[in-house]
């Protein structure tokens, strides 16, 4: 039992291991359950799973907030409405990468239900090092927040940019090092079939694991963003690992509905990197105004008129005319 309450990264055990726990059963009930036959998922099953997400991601606030107090349950609050806005652009790049390896929509769960176990352990991993320098450097929250700025800045000037995938290195580099089949071969990442040049059966790696891996180093690359976004609301990594989670599994379960309508968000890039911008600026504020930390409050009402006027703004400037 004393192990139970002994503290890790800030928290008791049976915290971390009660959110774990949970993560897996949610993963065991989508992959066993309701994805058992691997249909195509439409745009309602899509709505009320990632509404599921939603409300059970809200809930697990409430339950953050009781445990450890207003102030913690505000930071899971504001940390899940930014991540949850910050992946939404991931959705651009996910539905990029399904379209250049032709993924068809009923196997694309397959690849994003394979595509979070990633996500789980390599946010771990780089929240446990963020975690890490900002326990032992405190002016590394300094270097997250300017970034943090510099990053909204070039966002606001460069604007959209076209993507050409078959130039991307690791794709270049999977196609120029393994061994790899011109065609999907159903649900399989890896077929065995006969090498001309030996005339030996070898193991080829299928386009549906390509596209797996390119939607895990793009997770990557948002989180270079995210995760400092969310340390500089919070530096509890209890906090920053569960809101992130939470708000990346209930975005891919939205993905199927969002694909098709893609489109309609087309400010809200450009919102985002308001988002940024505020997020890194609050730092630098509080210093300035002697507070000891930013209003909690305050930065959750913020954030979420940036992302409303993003949103209404885009749903507006995209309306078919009358």
């Amino acid at each position: 039992m004393d192990i139970l309450t002994g503290l890790f990264l800030g928290q008791p055990l049976w915290m971390w291991l009660a959110f774990l726990g949970l993560v897996i059963a949610l993963l065991a009930f989508d992959l066993g359950v309701l994805h058992r036959d691997g249909h195509e998922i439409d745009v309602r099953e899509s709505l009320l799973l990632s509404g599921f997400y939603f409300a059970l991601g809200l809930a697990f606030g409430g339950f953050v907030w009781w445990q450890l107090g207003a102030r913690s349950g505000v930071e899971y609050l504001t940390g899940f409405v930014v991540e949850k806005s910050l992946a939404m652009d991931n959705v651009f790049v996910i539905a990029m990468i399904f379209g250049y390896f032709a993924i068809p929509r009923q196997l694309q769960h397959r690849v994003l239900f394979w595509g979070i176990l990633g996500v789980i352990v390599l946010r771990a991993i780089m929240i446990g090092f963020g975690a890490t320098l900002v326990s032992e450097f405190g002016w590394v929250l300094y270097i997250f927040a300017a970034f943090l700025i510099l990053t909204g800045i070039r966002m606001l000037m460069t604007g959209h940019e076209e993507t050409d995938l078959s130039r991307n290195p690791i794709l270049l580099f999977m196609k120029g090092r393994f061994r790899v089949t011109e065609s999907l071969h159903g649900d399989r990442f890896f077929v065995r079939q006969l090498n001309p040049k030996s005339g030996r059966m070898v193991r080829y790696m299928t386009p549906l694991f390509q596209a797996l891996v390119m939607i895990e180093i793009a997770d990557v690359i948002f989180a270079v963003d995210s995760v400092p976004a969310i340390f500089a609301i919070t530096t509890d990594p209890y906090i920053v690992y569960t809101s992130n989670i939470f708000a990346i599994l209930g975005l891919r379960a939205l993905y199927f509905a969002l694909a098709a309508i893609i489109h309609r968000f087309a400010y809200l890039k450009q919102a985002l990197a308001i988002l940024l911008v505020f997020i890194g600026s609050k730092i630098f504020v509080a210093d300035m105004l002697g507070w000891e930390k930013f209003p909690a409050e305050w930065s959750l009402g913020v954030t979420a008129v940036i992302l409303a006027s993003g949103v209404f703004y885009s749903l507006w400037k995209t309306a078919r005319p009358r």
